[in-house]
């Protein structure tokens, strides 16, 4: 276990640190939520927050604790690995659990309606009913998308405008709809799927109120005032098409940025937008009520976010390096066929490369609540300015060196850079504000206190 190389990461969707076992519920919801999504390694004898390392007085007794804890009070039967770990002179417990195919796991006292947990960002999240649903398909390997709406037949389907969408395929038949998991069997009658109904039904909102595109352009950057709004209705595919005409007609009108902030101004880069737009209306969880798909620009950036988190096993981290899982098979498969998406989970890494060829940063992806967001910002991306002593401490953490392993400390930086350990806490500070350093130690007067460069 590399315990150093926990203690420099920060707390997210998979790493959370205790101080102690004195608040056994937080901890519970912890390893539940943990569960329910991408799985996770809880450490306790941790400060959250400093991350300073107390450790435990008596490691074995909380470890047993721990256990019965867990086997008394989550259901169905959760199985973590938990070790006892030794750093310097404390003991700490590791506790890993995995991505369960159980789920959804939940506090046996709240019961499997409101005992169900899960992780948004660094937060453990009470489940709403929808959420837990979907847990509960995910581990049946079922979709939404792919359910019978059974309080309609196959003629709340527009046959004519599914024929007009395949022309390779022809005039489509009802069989062809069922291949295309657009209808499905339900008792002796075809009935249209939800993917169906949302694709190609006549009539999609009587069933789903929310499933629309709400799109607006504000003046400056936030909310305060709207210039500008569209309403993109009715099937999936007409509502994703008039939501890009919308962003492009403001897109030819370029986003004006105050000149007084010294900023460089960058086009929208329209591909990597229309692929993150793509992205939103394909994994947006239609099983929320309340809210529609939103699109909104402002002078310095666009912000699209569809509702429903990212699925159980998938993290941030995953997504940007193409691991992809569908939330929406019917949707997906028709999607493709259709041309809007190339390759499956390769429509992130586009807009990624297509943000950077126009000089911008790369997107910015974000769980809030029970929804998923991303960024594009305008800006032209600038590394952070360093002076000479600053690249001269980031020389010292080079790739190649055993400071980029096991740290250095504040004396051995101002040996090597020449100056007073004062002067070289305050410009790690700073670099650690700018997100380039991390510490690991107990304290501030820790002799063996280390910085380490994040990678």
């Amino acid at each position: 276990m590399d315990l150093i190389g926990l203690l420099q990461r920060p707390e997210g969707k998979t790493l959370e640190f205790k101080r102690d076992l004195s608040s056994p519920e937080k901890v519970l919801h912890t390893l539940i939520a943990f569960a329910n999504t991408a799985g996770g390694l809880l450490v306790i004898g941790v400060e959250n927050g400093t991350k300073r390392v107390r450790g435990l007085l008596d490691p074995l007794k909380e470890e047993e604790r721990l256990a019965s804890l867990i086997s008394d009070r989550i259901a169905p039967r959760l199985i973590p690995t938990v070790d006892v770990i030794a750093w310097r002179s404390a003991q700490l417990i590791v506790v890993e659990v995995f991505p369960s195919s159980n789920r959804p796991h939940y506090l046996k006292n709240l019961g499997p309606e409101e005992g169900v947990f899960v992780r948004i960002g660094s937060t453990n999240r009470k489940a709403d009913a929808a959420l837990t649903q979907e847990l509960r398909r995910m581990a049946s390997n079922e979709t939404f998308d792919e359910s019978p709406l059974a309080e309609f037949d196959s003629e709340a389907l527009d046959f004519r405008v599914a024929s007009e969408s395949f022309p390779a395929r022809g005039q489509l038949k009802k069989a062809d709809l069922q291949t295309l998991r657009l209808l499905t069997s339900h008792g002796r009658r075809l009935v249209p799927t939800v993917g169906g109904l949302l694709l190609f039904g006549r009539q999609p909102e009587r069933r789903f109120p929310d499933a629309w595109i709400q799109c607006g352009r504000f003046k400056g950057t936030d909310k305060a005032e709207i210039s500008d709004s569209a309403e993109c209705r009715g099937m999936l595919q007409k509502a994703l098409e008039a939501a890009y005409e919308f962003i492009k007609r403001h897109a030819m009108q370029g986003m004006a940025i105050d000149e007084l902030k010294r900023v460089e101004q960058a086009s929208i880069p329209l591909r990597a937008v229309r692929e993150l737009l793509v992205n939103a209306v394909v994994h947006a969880d239609y099983a929320q009520q309340g809210a529609p798909i939103r699109v909104s620009l402002f002078d310095d950036r666009i912000e699209i976010e569809n509702p429903g988190v990212l699925l159980a096993g998938l993290t941030i981290d995953d997504i940007r390096q193409g691991i992809s899982r569908l939330r929406n098979r019917v949707i997906g498969r028709v999607f493709k066929e259709l041309g809007y998406i190339e390759q499956w989970g390769s429509g992130i890494q586009r807009a990624t490369a297509e943000c950077e060829a126009a000089g911008l940063a790369a997107p910015e992806f974000e769980e809030r609540g029970f929804r998923f967001r991303v960024s594009v910002r305008w800006e032209k991306h600038r590394a952070a300015q360093m002076d000479e002593v600053d690249a001269h401490i980031r020389k010292l953490f080079a790739p190649d060196t055993p400071a980029a392993k096991n740290g250095l400390s504040t004396a051995q930086i101002a040996a090597a850079v020449k100056l007073t350990t004062r002067s070289v806490r305050t410009r790690m500070g700073k670099l650690m504000e700018q997100g380039l350093i991390t510490v690991v130690g107990k304290n501030e007067r820790d002799p063996q206190r280390k910085y380490y460069w994040r990678r």
